[in-house]
């Protein structure tokens, strides 16, 4: 596993937050936006079920790097 290249899920259930860390600018545009749930100074630093989904995918869309992407989760 290269340390450099990983890539990680946080879901609250409804969405799921995809981020690539080798793709990761550090713009901050996700701290500045969700700042409840994208938070570089703890661990996990990405905690998405203190955000609304509607909330999760406009920050998500706000990513210049495209190091932050989604998915909706199924519902069965």
């Amino acid at each position: 596993m290269d340390a450099k290249d990983l890539t990680k899920e946080y879901s609250n259930g409804e969405v799921t937050i995809v981020w690539k860390n080798a793709l990761c600018a550090h713009a901050a545009e996700c701290v500045k936006h969700n700042p409840d749930v994208f938070k570089p100074r703890e661990k996990p630093w990405i905690n998405a079920e203190n955000s609304t989904t509607e909330k999760i995918i406009e920050t998500v869309k706000k990513c210049p790097s495209g190091a932050l992407t989604y998915y909706l989760n199924k519902n069965d």
